[in-house]
């Protein structure tokens, strides 16, 4: 592998069951239930989000809502308040363009950081996606998961691979934080 891969330093953050989170987060009634974001079972409904309650399941994104009401007949589903989505990702967003110009966002809660012009090596580069991370939390009271690699492709894997609220890196040898 070429030592120019070493010299960048990809994050990619995403914000865990985004949707289904903010709808926790905003009526603590529904915090520990199967929460499904969505069209509605009775109108050939399609889940945008599913809590991870309702993810233990088999529910997911693009399945149909009477599909995840069969699997999981607990599940409270809700609309969409994109407004409000759209709302937290700009303050998401805000931190991530606070600690490094080249952002790119994929969408409302999941973006590619290039933070190679900011940081030494790759440690540096945990330590600002754990800051990303709390800052995350802080602010918006919701968890990120973030992957931190030298390319995009092993940044995502990475974030994907210890939901929710992980950190995970790969560089030369993989390990977990």
């Amino acid at each position: 592998m070429s030592a120019i891969y070493d010299l960048r330093f990809i994050l990619h953050i995403d914000l865990d069951a985004f949707y289904a989170s903010i709808e926790q987060r905003d009526h603590p009634d529904l915090r520990g239930k199967p929460v499904v974001v969505g069209g509605s079972p009775d109108r050939r409904g399609v889940v945008s989000t599913a809590s991870y309650e309702a993810r233990r399941f088999g529910v997911h994104s693009a399945m149909p809502s009477r599909t995840a009401q069969r699997l999981c007949p607990e599940a409270i589903f809700l609309p969409p308040r994109f407004e409000v989505y759209r709302a937290v990702s700009q303050q998401v967003m805000a931190i991530f363009k606070a600690h490094t110009e080249v952002v790119e966002p994929l969408s409302l809660d999941e973006a590619y950081l290039d933070v190679t012009a900011v940081v030494q090596d790759l440690e540096e580069a945990v330590q600002l996606a754990r800051e990303i991370k709390q800052q995350i939390q802080s602010t918006t009271d919701l968890t990120a998961s973030a992957g931190v690699s030298y390319c995009k492709f092993l940044a995502k894997l990475a974030s994907d691979a210890h939901k929710p609220d992980g950190l995970t890196f790969v560089g030369r040898e993989e390990r977990s934080i």
